[in-house]
């Protein structure tokens, strides 16, 4: 093990604008340095697979039976996936503590309107189911769009290491875009159950030509061109989904 003194020593090495921590508590503060949750609301993301034939089936019946879930949990979205994959849905639900969750499937286990009326009809229609827990990030809150528009998921899997190695460039990279204009920020998200060090991006558009033509002119914009060269030292691979909502979206 490490002498502390020799640490602390290191530590004071450190060039002139880094301060100084002469003692264990100022030293664990330095090293655990990065954004930190401050509260126990998460986010569930749960993407499903539904199967060609039955896509438009799968959407109405969830059209006649989501209100059951929702009186039980907090429904941030509901969308179609329309580029980036097929036959696919996303919805974010969100909950203040596990115990709300567990309950809320006990309680939806036991519904019989539930189980029998949704469950045993739409898991026949269905390829495959992935969720994940994800935390907003401490500097951002979710920011409802003005009017009906188009979604975009950007999923980021960063370098391992967390928000203390790769977050506040990827702060300032978000923050560029959001604030130059060119797109409304809806959330940011961090997975915390999942694939680990995810990002997930939920950006508003008013039509998918308005989103095109913007993404071009952040293109030319050094300031985005910047600090996204900074962030993508940190990124393993991206992808991104273009997001319809649904009717019964909260999000529209």
């Amino acid at each position: 093990m490490l002498n502390l003194r020799n640490m602390i020593r290191g530590v004071c090495s450190l060039p002139k604008h880094v301060k100084c921590m002469p003692n264990l508590n100022q030293l664990r503060s330095f090293v655990y340095k990065g954004p930190q949750q401050q509260h126990e609301t998460f986010y569930e993301f749960r993407t499903y697979s539904i199967k060609p034939e039955n896509n438009a089936d799968f959407l109405k019946l969830t059209e006649e039976k989501i209100h059951l879930r929702m009186a039980l949990a907090g429904l941030v979205g509901y969308w179609s996936v329309n580029c980036g994959a097929l036959n696919q849905v996303l919805q974010i639900w969100k909950y203040d503590s596990y115990a709300q969750r567990s309950e809320a499937r006990e309680a939806l286990a036991q519904n019989p309107e539930w189980m029998e009326g949704y469950i045993s009809k739409a898991i026949p229609m269905l390829a495959s189911q992935e969720n994940e827990v994800a935390y907003l990030v401490p500097w951002c809150s979710i920011a409802k769009p003005p009017k009906k528009g188009v979604y975009e998921l950007a999923t980021f899997q960063m370098k391992p290491g967390g928000p203390a190695v790769w977050g506040s460039a990827f702060q300032v990279s978000v923050n560029v875009h959001a604030s130059s204009g060119y797109s409304h920020l809806v959330g940011v998200f961090h997975s915390e159950f999942g694939q680990l060090n995810q990002v997930h991006v939920l950006w508003w558009f008013e039509d998918p030509d308005l989103r095109a033509a913007i993404r071009h002119k952040a293109h030319g914009d050094a300031r985005v061109v910047a600090a996204v060269r900074e962030s993508v030292k940190y990124l393993d691979s991206q992808r991104s989904k273009l997001l319809l909502p649904t009717s019964f979206s909260p999000l529209q």
